[in-house]
């Protein structure tokens, strides 16, 4: 594996970030994929994405040596567990049903908690593999729809024993951030742990290595907040998270549908949605401004099925007047998406609005949906709807009056094609959600930043929260024509 690969380390720059030669021997590349012993896409993958070397590299402190048998191992170990085959029908469903391990919620840092409740895992030698696959199964997922981002594991020690502790699968889950996902790992927290099982964590302690130690913490209820808001703990550990795991769905599917122009839509069934028109009038004047408040007969947008640019045109000057506008475009293959990375809502009451892009770059008409993290904080128009062959949508999503945009609040754009002809009622979407295939349906991800710097400069630390083939984001100049989107909304 030694002879496939070599990388020269830049000692110029602070980050000793490398620069790949691609000193290649074709012939033992084809041997290690004939052999079955390494995926081809995983090598192909390899020596395109500096970042993924650039992981394994930092991980290992730069000694190429130690680089290169780190990067062997995790080629080979995603052969042996079939990683990139992992699908949520290839997993027995009884793990799932179980509720074991889990993604869900959020740390102060904003990474993605990882949930071990150890009191549900029972050491069966039967299992160990399912397991082992289960738990790469989730790791995987995580890396394909949040590239970039670390994970916080949070083993829940409450009412767990001896029984509940397998070293052989715990020495598994640390080499999976040890060797299999470099870089991955924010902090292991280790919450109300038996003083019985000291003896075993002191093992794990030799397994996590020096470069790791320091993620490791152990906390009881009384301090966990210091890692760990209220609001994305449950109540055994003081917090206030109402969650409850249940599958279906997947639990790290966390998105719903935002609160739109006239109320609560649920977008599995929205041809349940009946709210009549002075409902909607009396929910718009007391939650919305008072601008749009004055015109009633907008209501009905979405469960009228009326296309965007009917009503949009009549008024969409003083509609979209104090919307931050995107600078930044996703490429999808259904959509183009702007802003690509984020929603930047402001401190200030005028401020509070931000917009979202939608262009369909398809021959047939596309059917989309937002869904959101915190649905109580936002209102979206439209949160459902459809956009014709070539045309572009304009979403407003504004903030709630007494909330705080949260970096931790996601937006989630779904988008599917419909055939042509199909009706574009609320009704027919309805029934079209409900039976497009989930292979045929481009979803993009956004979270929300709170800048401090002007409109239109990037934040630090701003992300790419997109799912979508591993498509990139692009700048205005290259997605939009239209000059207004490349201005600053007035304030």
């Amino acid at each position: 594996m030694q002879r496939l690969l070599f990388w020269r380390i830049n000692l110029d720059k602070y980050y000793q970030q490398l620069r790949e030669e691609k000193i290649i021997d074709e012939i033992e590349i084809n041997n290690f994929i004939a052999n079955e012993l390494i995926y081809k896409v995983d090598v192909e993958r390899l020596m395109k994405d500096d970042a993924l070397v650039d992981g394994y590299l930092t991980w290992r402190h730069s000694v190429v040596d130690d680089t290169l048998k780190m990067i062997d191992e995790s080629l080979q170990w995603r052969k042996e567990y079939n990683v990139n085959d992992l699908t949520e029908s290839s997993i027995p469903r009884w793990m799932f049903e179980t509720g074991a391990v889990y993604l869900h919620g959020y740390d102060k840092e904003d990474n993605k908690l990882f949930w071990f409740k150890v009191k549900l895992h029972v050491k069966d030698a039967k299992t160990t593999v399912d397991k082992k696959r289960y738990v790469a199964f989730w790791l995987e997922r995580y890396a394909k729809r949040e590239p970039g981002m670390p994970l916080t594991v949070v083993f829940d020690m409450s009412e767990s024993g001896l029984s509940n502790i397998d070293m052989d699968f715990v020495k598994y889950i640390i080499n999976c951030f040890k060797v299999y996902y470099p870089k991955f790992l924010s902090k292991m927290i280790i919450v109300e742990m038996p003083w019985i099982m000291n003896a075993a964590w002191k093992i794990v302690k030799t397994w996590l290595g020096p470069e790791a130690i320091s993620k490791l913490k152990f906390v009881s209820k009384a301090d966990i907040q210091t890692f760990i808001s209220p609001e994305h703990l449950p109540p055994h550990m003081g917090g206030t998270d109402q969650f409850k795991y249940s599958y279906p769905p997947l639990p790290d599917d966390d998105f719903q549908s935002p609160i739109s122009e006239n109320g609560p839509i649920v977008s599995e069934d929205e041809s349940e949605v009946k709210d009549t028109e002075s409902e909607c009038k009396e929910s718009l004047e007391s939650s919305f401004n008072t601008e749009l408040a004055l015109r009633p007969k907008k209501v009905n947008f979405v469960d009228d099925g009326v296309k965007p640019d009917d009503l949009e045109r009549q008024d969409s000057s003083s509609r979209l007047r104090g919307a931050r506008k995107p600078l930044t475009t996703f490429k999808g293959t259904l959509l183009h998406v702007s802003p690509a990375e984020e929603l930047s809502f402001g401190s200030r009451d005028t401020e509070k609005k931000c917009l979202i892009i939608l262009n369909n770059v398809t021959k047939n008409q596309v059917a989309f949906k937002v869904r959101t993290t915190a649905p109580e904080k936002y209102r979206v128009k439209p949160s459902s709807s459809s956009c014709e062959a070539g045309a572009s949508v304009d979403i407003i999503v504004s903030l709630h009056g007494g909330f705080q945009a949260s970096p931790q609040d996601r937006f989630l754009v779904m988008a599917a094609e419909m055939e042509p002809g199909a009706g574009a009622g609320s009704p027919e979407l309805a029934q079209f959600w409900k039976d497009v295939p989930k292979a045929k349906i481009m979803e993009h991800r956004t979270k929300n930043i709170q800048p401090t710097a002007s409109c239109g400069q990037r934040p630090v630390g701003s992300v790419l929260w997109a799912a979508s083939c591993g498509q990139r984001p692009v700048t205005t100049d290259e997605g939009l024509e239209d000059d207004q989107h490349k201005l600053c909304s007035s304030r």
